[in-house]
């Protein structure tokens, strides 16, 4: 069962497919005397089952992980083992990335430079049943808003992202050739790149590509 604040040490699964970040993240919240970490994973489709395993009680996830994306692995805890709440530690602070864990059910939001008093607090904070989010990064996503890009639109820049031509991603996406034009000149207006390379880095740069 998920332990009760004040009912003894709350109970840390860590996810992140760096191990140093791991050990280190392990050693600065071990020093809380009311946190322990009782399981750490490198990989997104690990994280239920380890939390599940190990009786955690909040979850640490980077976003960019194997297997599954952090902000995947945050719904299927929600999904499938609600008793554990999550909240995203990532370098990759997007405001793209904040809205979409926020709706996929994290219960807060912070970078890697966190100072380690504020990321304990972060934690505490979560087990209490509340919401924590970066206030920078919740201003700067209130600022830039939600993608504009529909999901067709997004998977056709994420395989750009990795240099193809339009045949090549016609192939992978399963779509005609013109078709792949016709998403690709409606991503590059909605996000203001003169070309696609320009398309695929300003999606980049907000947290609109993750997760296909």
């Amino acid at each position: 069962m998920s332990a009760e604040p004040g009912a003894g040490p709350i109970r840390l699964l860590l996810a992140d497919d760096q191990a140093l970040v791991r050990g280190a993240l392990a050693a600065l919240l071990d020093l809380e005397p009311d946190l322990t970490v009782v399981a750490q994973v490198g990989r997104g489709d690990e994280v239920v089952a380890a939390a599940r395993a190990a009786g955690a009680d909040v979850a640490l996830l980077d976003v960019e992980m194997p297997g599954l994306d952090g902000i995947a692995a945050a719904a299927a805890l929600r999904r499938e083992h609600p008793a554990c709440r999550s909240l995203i530690v990532t370098t990759f602070g997007r405001p793209g990335y904040l809205r979409r864990a926020l709706d996929a059910g994290a219960s807060g939001f912070v970078v890697k430079d966190t100072p380690a008093e504020q990321l304990a607090d972060a934690v505490r904070r979560v087990h209490r049943g509340l919401r924590v989010v970066d206030p920078d990064l919740a201003v700067e996503s209130l600022a830039i808003g939600t993608s504009p890009l529909t999901e067709r639109e997004r998977d056709v820049l994420v395989h750009a992202a990795g240099g193809g031509t339009v045949a090549d991603i016609a192939r992978e996406t399963y779509l005609s050739e013109g078709t792949v034009r016709n998403y690709l000149s409606s991503a590059m207006g909605k996000t203001g790149g003169r070309t696609r390379a320009e398309a695929v880095r300003i999606a980049q740069d907000n947290g609109w590509l993750l997760g296909r």
